[in-house]
Protein backbone atom coordinates (compact mmCIF):
# COMPACT_ATOMS: atom_id res chain seq x y z
CA UNK A 1 0.00 0.00 0.00
CA UNK A 2 1.45 3.29 -1.21
CA UNK A 3 1.41 5.73 2.28
CA UNK A 4 1.38 9.49 1.86
CA UNK A 5 3.41 12.08 3.88
CA UNK A 6 2.05 15.17 5.04
CA UNK A 7 3.74 17.13 2.30
CA UNK A 8 2.60 14.94 -0.09
CA UNK A 9 -1.35 15.64 1.19
CA UNK A 10 -0.89 19.16 0.91
CA UNK A 11 -0.27 19.35 -2.42
CA UNK A 12 -3.56 17.97 -3.77
CA UNK A 13 -4.27 21.21 -3.81
CA UNK A 14 -2.14 22.26 -6.11
CA UNK A 15 -1.76 18.77 -8.15
CA UNK A 16 -4.61 16.94 -8.56
CA UNK A 17 -3.34 14.94 -11.23
CA UNK A 18 -1.14 13.00 -8.46
CA UNK A 19 -3.93 12.65 -6.30
CA UNK A 20 -6.01 10.96 -9.26
CA UNK A 21 -3.24 8.29 -9.49
CA UNK A 22 -2.91 7.77 -5.94
CA UNK A 23 -6.77 7.32 -5.35
CA UNK A 24 -7.57 4.86 -8.48
CA UNK A 25 -10.02 7.89 -9.80
CA UNK A 26 -7.71 7.55 -13.36
CA UNK A 27 -8.76 3.82 -13.14
CA UNK A 28 -12.56 4.71 -12.44
CA UNK A 29 -12.50 6.90 -15.39
CA UNK A 30 -11.02 3.96 -17.75
CA UNK A 31 -14.02 2.23 -17.32
CA UNK A 32 -16.05 4.14 -20.03
CA UNK A 33 -14.03 7.37 -21.21
CA UNK A 34 -10.66 9.41 -20.44
CA UNK A 35 -10.13 11.44 -17.64
CA UNK A 36 -11.20 15.03 -19.37
CA UNK A 37 -14.76 13.23 -18.74
CA UNK A 38 -13.75 13.99 -14.69
CA UNK A 39 -15.67 17.16 -14.93
CA UNK A 40 -17.21 19.37 -11.93
CA UNK A 41 -20.49 19.82 -12.34
CA UNK A 42 -22.82 22.70 -13.74
CA UNK A 43 -23.46 25.45 -11.19
CA UNK A 44 -27.10 24.71 -10.92
CA UNK A 45 -27.70 21.20 -10.13
CA UNK A 46 -30.69 19.00 -9.08
CA UNK A 47 -31.64 15.48 -8.49
CA UNK A 48 -33.66 12.39 -10.31
CA UNK A 49 -32.78 9.86 -8.57
CA UNK A 50 -36.10 8.87 -8.20
CA UNK A 51 -37.01 10.42 -11.74
CA UNK A 52 -37.70 7.77 -14.82
CA UNK A 53 -35.27 8.17 -17.38
CA UNK A 54 -32.16 9.85 -18.54
CA UNK A 55 -30.39 11.86 -18.58
CA UNK A 56 -29.59 11.39 -15.39
CA UNK A 57 -28.02 14.34 -13.12
CA UNK A 58 -25.72 14.80 -10.08
CA UNK A 59 -27.91 15.06 -7.20
CA UNK A 60 -26.15 17.56 -4.05
CA UNK A 61 -24.98 16.74 -0.97
CA UNK A 62 -27.81 17.08 1.40
CA UNK A 63 -25.42 19.02 3.82
CA UNK A 64 -21.79 21.02 3.13
CA UNK A 65 -18.54 19.25 2.38
CA UNK A 66 -17.29 19.68 5.90
CA UNK A 67 -20.30 18.74 7.76
CA UNK A 68 -19.11 15.26 8.57
CA UNK A 69 -15.81 16.05 9.62
CA UNK A 70 -13.97 15.15 11.54
CA UNK A 71 -15.11 11.70 10.97
CA UNK A 72 -15.22 12.45 6.65
CA UNK A 73 -12.67 15.14 5.64
CA UNK A 74 -13.88 18.22 3.89
CA UNK A 75 -11.59 17.88 0.80
CA UNK A 76 -12.46 14.01 0.28
CA UNK A 77 -16.33 14.43 -0.10
CA UNK A 78 -15.74 17.40 -2.46
CA UNK A 79 -13.67 15.22 -4.64
CA UNK A 80 -15.99 12.24 -4.07
CA UNK A 81 -19.13 14.08 -4.96
CA UNK A 82 -17.96 16.49 -7.59
CA UNK A 83 -15.56 14.55 -9.34
CA UNK A 84 -15.85 10.73 -8.61
CA UNK A 85 -19.94 11.02 -8.52
CA UNK A 86 -20.20 13.54 -11.34
CA UNK A 87 -17.78 10.84 -13.90
CA UNK A 88 -20.45 8.21 -13.27
CA UNK A 89 -23.11 10.61 -14.01
CA UNK A 90 -21.85 11.73 -17.52
CA UNK A 91 -20.45 8.31 -18.19
CA UNK A 92 -23.37 7.15 -17.97
CA UNK A 93 -25.69 9.50 -19.81
CA UNK A 94 -22.54 8.87 -22.65
CA UNK A 95 -23.11 5.15 -22.25
CA UNK A 96 -26.90 4.73 -22.63
CA UNK A 97 -27.65 6.15 -26.09
CA UNK A 98 -28.50 3.65 -29.09
CA UNK A 99 -29.43 0.75 -26.28
CA UNK A 100 -31.53 -1.11 -24.89
CA UNK A 101 -31.61 0.26 -21.49
CA UNK A 102 -31.39 4.20 -22.86
CA UNK A 103 -35.66 4.19 -21.90
CA UNK A 104 -35.21 2.66 -18.77
CA UNK A 105 -35.53 4.42 -15.12
CA UNK A 106 -31.91 3.66 -13.34
CA UNK A 107 -33.35 0.49 -11.03
CA UNK A 108 -34.85 -0.94 -14.35
CA UNK A 109 -30.98 -0.92 -15.48
CA UNK A 110 -29.54 -2.53 -12.57
CA UNK A 111 -32.11 -5.16 -12.75
CA UNK A 112 -31.29 -5.76 -16.37
CA UNK A 113 -27.79 -5.00 -16.84
CA UNK A 114 -25.30 -8.31 -17.20
CA UNK A 115 -21.72 -8.85 -17.36
CA UNK A 116 -21.36 -8.94 -21.23
CA UNK A 117 -18.54 -6.94 -21.77
CA UNK A 118 -20.62 -4.99 -23.97
CA UNK A 119 -22.32 -3.39 -21.45
CA UNK A 120 -19.40 -2.76 -19.18
CA UNK A 121 -19.81 0.94 -19.17
CA UNK A 122 -23.51 0.49 -18.56
CA UNK A 123 -22.86 -1.45 -15.14
CA UNK A 124 -20.27 0.43 -13.90
CA UNK A 125 -21.46 3.81 -14.51
CA UNK A 126 -25.31 3.09 -13.53
CA UNK A 127 -24.01 1.40 -10.38
CA UNK A 128 -21.92 4.56 -9.64
CA UNK A 129 -24.51 6.48 -9.82
CA UNK A 130 -26.94 4.36 -7.78
CA UNK A 131 -24.73 3.77 -5.22
CA UNK A 132 -23.56 6.95 -4.58
CA UNK A 133 -26.70 8.82 -4.72
CA UNK A 134 -27.90 6.39 -1.88
CA UNK A 135 -24.77 7.23 -0.06
CA UNK A 136 -25.04 10.46 0.56
CA UNK A 137 -28.44 9.89 2.24
CA UNK A 138 -27.40 7.82 4.31
CA UNK A 139 -24.74 9.99 6.19
CA UNK A 140 -25.47 12.98 8.62
CA UNK A 141 -23.45 15.47 10.54
CA UNK A 142 -26.88 15.30 12.85
CA UNK A 143 -26.77 12.82 16.05
CA UNK A 144 -29.54 9.85 15.33
CA UNK A 145 -29.83 6.84 16.86
CA UNK A 146 -31.64 3.25 15.27
CA UNK A 147 -35.07 2.81 16.93
CA UNK A 148 -36.26 0.20 18.97
CA UNK A 149 -37.78 -1.21 15.99
CA UNK A 150 -35.04 -1.09 14.01
CA UNK A 151 -32.63 -2.64 16.74
CA UNK A 152 -34.98 -5.40 17.59
CA UNK A 153 -34.98 -6.08 13.87
CA UNK A 154 -31.43 -5.93 13.74
CA UNK A 155 -31.13 -8.30 16.89
CA UNK A 156 -33.33 -11.11 15.87
CA UNK A 157 -31.26 -11.50 12.58
CA UNK A 158 -28.55 -11.17 13.94
CA UNK A 159 -28.22 -12.47 17.49
CA UNK A 160 -27.22 -8.79 18.79
CA UNK A 161 -26.10 -5.26 18.36
CA UNK A 162 -22.47 -5.92 18.27
CA UNK A 163 -22.74 -8.85 16.80
CA UNK A 164 -24.61 -6.92 13.98
CA UNK A 165 -21.74 -4.22 13.70
CA UNK A 166 -19.10 -6.69 13.90
CA UNK A 167 -20.47 -8.63 10.45
CA UNK A 168 -21.74 -5.48 8.81
CA UNK A 169 -17.15 -4.39 9.76
CA UNK A 170 -15.93 -7.67 8.42
CA UNK A 171 -18.08 -7.41 5.14
CA UNK A 172 -16.30 -3.75 4.56
CA UNK A 173 -12.93 -4.90 5.61
CA UNK A 174 -12.87 -7.76 3.69
CA UNK A 175 -13.73 -6.35 0.16
CA UNK A 176 -10.21 -7.10 -1.83
CA UNK A 177 -9.57 -3.94 -3.72
CA UNK A 178 -12.83 -1.73 -4.51
CA UNK A 179 -16.54 -2.20 -3.59
CA UNK A 180 -19.35 -1.95 -0.84
CA UNK A 181 -21.16 -3.35 2.19
CA UNK A 182 -24.59 -3.52 2.85
CA UNK A 183 -27.41 -4.12 4.99
CA UNK A 184 -30.32 -5.34 2.91
CA UNK A 185 -33.53 -6.53 3.13
CA UNK A 186 -33.77 -9.76 1.47
CA UNK A 187 -36.88 -10.17 -0.75
CA UNK A 188 -37.71 -12.96 2.11
CA UNK A 189 -38.15 -9.67 4.81
CA UNK A 190 -34.83 -10.88 6.16
CA UNK A 191 -32.22 -8.78 7.25
CA UNK A 192 -28.80 -9.76 5.70
CA UNK A 193 -24.81 -8.45 4.88
CA UNK A 194 -23.45 -9.09 2.37
CA UNK A 195 -20.40 -6.77 0.09
CA UNK A 196 -19.77 -6.40 -3.50
CA UNK A 197 -16.84 -5.94 -6.10
CA UNK A 198 -16.29 -1.89 -7.78
CA UNK A 199 -19.85 -0.71 -8.09
CA UNK A 200 -22.25 -3.39 -7.99
CA UNK A 201 -25.26 -3.75 -6.05
CA UNK A 202 -27.61 -5.78 -4.81
CA UNK A 203 -30.01 -4.69 -6.84
CA UNK A 204 -28.18 -6.68 -10.18
CA UNK A 205 -30.21 -9.63 -9.97
CA UNK A 206 -28.40 -10.92 -13.19
CA UNK A 207 -24.83 -10.09 -10.91
CA UNK A 208 -25.02 -10.79 -7.46
CA UNK A 209 -25.46 -13.77 -5.17
CA UNK A 210 -27.70 -12.44 -3.00
CA UNK A 211 -30.45 -9.53 -4.21
CA UNK A 212 -32.92 -7.35 -1.58
CA UNK A 213 -33.51 -3.60 -0.97
CA UNK A 214 -30.51 -1.91 0.32
CA UNK A 215 -30.84 -0.01 3.47
CA UNK A 216 -27.18 0.99 4.71
CA UNK A 217 -24.69 0.87 2.64
CA UNK A 218 -20.52 1.67 2.93
CA UNK A 219 -18.26 3.12 -0.01
CA UNK A 220 -15.01 1.40 0.34
CA UNK A 221 -13.16 2.63 -2.69
CA UNK A 222 -10.24 4.23 -1.41
CA UNK A 223 -11.20 7.51 -2.93
CA UNK A 224 -13.87 7.35 -0.16
CA UNK A 225 -10.95 7.97 2.37
CA UNK A 226 -7.59 7.77 1.42
CA UNK A 227 -6.91 11.49 2.22
CA UNK A 228 -7.57 11.07 5.74
CA UNK A 229 -7.26 7.31 6.75
CA UNK A 230 -4.30 6.37 3.82
CA UNK A 231 -4.05 2.47 4.13
CA UNK A 232 -5.96 2.28 7.72
CA UNK A 233 -9.23 1.22 6.05
CA UNK A 234 -10.96 -0.19 9.34
CA UNK A 235 -10.41 3.20 10.68
CA UNK A 236 -12.38 4.75 8.70
CA UNK A 237 -15.30 1.98 8.88
CA UNK A 238 -15.54 2.82 12.78
CA UNK A 239 -15.78 6.34 12.02
CA UNK A 240 -18.54 5.74 9.70
CA UNK A 241 -20.68 4.74 12.58
CA UNK A 242 -20.81 7.75 13.98
CA UNK A 243 -22.43 9.93 10.58
CA UNK A 244 -24.87 7.04 9.68
CA UNK A 245 -28.57 8.98 9.20
CA UNK A 246 -30.16 6.20 10.95
CA UNK A 247 -33.54 8.07 10.20
CA UNK A 248 -33.00 7.35 6.78
CA UNK A 249 -31.98 3.82 6.83
CA UNK A 250 -35.13 3.25 8.82
CA UNK A 251 -37.20 4.64 6.53
CA UNK A 252 -35.93 2.41 3.91
CA UNK A 253 -36.39 -0.68 6.54
CA UNK A 254 -40.14 0.54 6.66
CA UNK A 255 -40.49 0.56 2.65
CA UNK A 256 -38.79 -2.76 2.21
CA UNK A 257 -40.76 -4.62 4.56
CA UNK A 258 -44.29 -2.94 3.68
Amino acid sequence: MYLLSHKQIQSFHMNKREFIKLTGLAGAAVLSGPLASLAAPSATVKTNFADPKAPFVLPPLPYGYDALEPNIDKMTMEIHHDKHHAAYVKNLNDALPNTPFASLTLEQILKKVTAAPTEKAIRNNAGGHYNHSLFWTLLSPAKTTPSEKLKAAITANFGSWDAFQQKFNDAAKTVFGSGWAWLIVTPGKKLAILNTPNQDNPLMVNLVKETGAPILALDVWEHAYYLKYQNKRPDYINAFWNVINWNEVEKRFNAAMA
